[in-house]
């Protein structure tokens, strides 16, 4: 069974394993991180891994039942109850219903251990697969917006349950 982990400084190799062999899956739908990310990952994991413990940031990863990473899912930018929700699966994982199952479980931490009343998410257009995993979990079409230089669709979830 997979597991979801909030990020340490321990799967700092694992990390740079995962996103070094799908930098080429993920480039397909997303920016490319670019050659220094990898250049600099040391100090770029510490330095999201210190921006976590200031409460801006929930980082995640997916783990296999082997202990590799073969996802992320993360909430940036935590401002006034809300974060912006992205999540991106290896290319051998994805398909599955691997990233439908690790949003919902972020979401129930959002609503419940991180205290937060709504996420956002953003997907491109012509990423169908990434559209399917906002719906099936709650978000609905928020408008439409640019991805880098691509066209894309805002998305927002309500995590304040209200009293019937």
């Amino acid at each position: 069974m997979h597991e979801l982990q909030r990020l340490t400084a321990a799967h700092a190799p694992a990390l740079l394993a995962f996103e070094t062999a799908n930098r080429a899956w993920f480039a397909r739908t997303i920016s490319d991180r670019g050659d220094d990310y990898f250049a600099q990952f040391p100090q770029r994991h510490a330095a999201i891994l210190a921006e976590q413990a200031a409460g801006q940031h929930h980082f995640h990863v997916v783990v296999d039942p082997g202990g590799a990473i073969v996802g992320r899912v993360n909430l940036v930018d935590v401002a006034d109850g809300r974060a912006e929700l992205g999540y991106r699966i290896a290319a051998d994982a994805a398909g599955k219903g691997l990233a439908t199952a690790m949003v919902a479980r972020v979401c129930e931490l959002a609503a419940g251990e991180y205290a937060l009343t709504g996420l956002t998410a953003r997907t491109t257009l012509d990423n169908a697969a990434s559209a399917a995993v906002l719906r099936r979990n709650g978000f609905t079409v928020d408008g439409p917006i640019t991805v880098g230089d691509r066209p894309g669709m805002h998305y927002f979830r309500d995590l304040v349950i209200s009293a019937s």
